[in-house]
């Protein structure tokens, strides 16, 4: 039998869990942990974006309280190594990306190093390696916000990736955290294909792709796992949905620009079958992006496809994982607020496809991705994980 030590990679927007501090956020634990404990991996990497949430000013004292409650649980008590990264310094608006990152090493996985990216080697890891703040300076993680340039036309936000390289078994590995640009407007967003806000997450995730490989460390096979806010192709979409119903676009008064857009049913009284606005978008058959797990949508998610060049995804095999709604007695149920779609993804290079064991001879062991707490309220995003039998290469 082939060895290999068993991982498990969660990435999860966790914003609305602090906007909302509450029920959710004790419920939301509660399934991390049932995952840890359903598939017991030696290595577990967190990922987490928009830590303390769009009130991050207000918040990021919760936030500090939620990381330290899971680095303190009772459920990761045979974890004897921890490291924590986590960028809460948002006064510093220059490179402030409200990510963190969390991994946890179980103390039966002996032969495990880290990457010190100031001496460019590998050391142990100690039992904890906490970093809270900045991060400026901190030899174990590299982390950048996107410069300005990347969306002239838009507001500056704080999204950009962060870093770290790990040696498991003798298998090298860049795990990355990272968050691209959301859509700002459904209407615009509708407009062309693929969309303005399309090119820009392309740019940009082109642009971590060449940090990744640009020899100032040794390329490594990596793994991107993170709110990557892909959409669908809302034009063709909406195309598509709309086939058989009337068309109404209503522009502004006082100009040319578009407000709403209507589309009736033909038939059955004209009853509204979609209705889109920038922040609105109320589809009558919601069921439908959640049937045989959103797989009649895959068609229109395209983002990732300008990357087969470099980049593999497991089959995806779960409903879109935002946006769903924020009411703990809702909790497959999205929000009105955008068209549904897969935005948190685990991404990675070719050559890691090499290192996984998809299926095991015990098949206790098989390579699952899929969401965490599907049929209980996790926020507006269901955390996304890829649990995977490492092969070794012990010698």
């Amino acid at each position: 039998m082939e060895r290999h030590t068993d991982v498990l990679l969660v990435t999860a927007n966790v914003g609305s869990l602090f906007d909302n501090v509450g029920e959710i956020q004790s419920q939301w634990l509660n399934e991390l942990y049932k995952t840890i404990h359903t598939y017991r991996p030696q290595f577990v990497g967190l990922h987490f974006q928009e830590v303390g949430g769009k009130d991050y000013t207000a918040n990021m004292g919760y936030a500090e309280n939620f990381f330290r409650s899971i680095e303190e649980s009772e459920e990761m008590r045979d974890f004897d190594r921890v490291c924590i990264y986590i960028d809460n310094r948002f006064q510093a608006e220059d490179s402030f990306t409200a990510l963190g990152s969390m991994y946890f090493i179980h103390k039966k996985l002996k032969n495990i190093l880290q990457y010190d990216f100031k001496v460019k080697d590998f050391r142990p890891v100690p039992g904890q390696n906490k970093h809270v703040g900045s991060l400026d300076g901190v030899a174990t993680v590299q982390k950048e916000k996107f410069p300005k340039n990347f969306w002239p036309d838009f507001k500056w936000s704080r999204k950009g990736f962060m870093r770290t390289r790990w040696i498991i078994h003798n298998r090298a590995l860049d795990l990355v955290n990272i968050h691209l640009f959301h859509d700002a407007s459904n209407l615009i967003a509708c407009t062309s294909s693929p969309s303005v806000y399309s090119a820009n997450r392309k740019n940009a995730l082109r642009y971590v792709i060449n940090r990744l490989s640009d020899n100032q460390h040794t390329p490594m096979p990596f793994i991107l796992f993170g709110d990557f806010n892909f959409r669908l192709d809302a034009l063709n979409l909406v195309q598509h949905l709309s086939t058989s119903a009337e068309v109404q676009t209503v522009k502004k008064d006082s100009s040319n620009e578009v407000e709403k857009i209507i589309c009736e049913e033909k038939d059955n009284d004209h009853k509204v079958l979609l209705h889109i606005e920038e922040k609105l978008f109320t589809y009558l058959h919601q069921a439908f992006f959640r049937a045989d797990n959103g797989k009649a949508l895959l068609k229109y998610d395209k983002e990732v496809s300008a990357f087969h060049d470099v980049l593999s995804e497991e089959a995806i095999k779960f409903p879109p994982s935002y946006p769903y709604s924020e009411d703990y007695t809702k909790p497959t149920q999205y929000m009105n607020t955008r068209c549904p779609a897969w935005c948190d993804r685990i991404l990675m290079s070719h050559c890691v496809q090499d290192l996984l064991l998809h299926s095991t001879e015990d098949n206790e062991h098989s390579l699952v991705y899929n969401t965490v707490g599907p049929n209980v309220c996790m926020g507006d995003h269901k955390p996304v994980f890829l649990f995977f039998p490492l092969k070794t290469n012990d010698r």
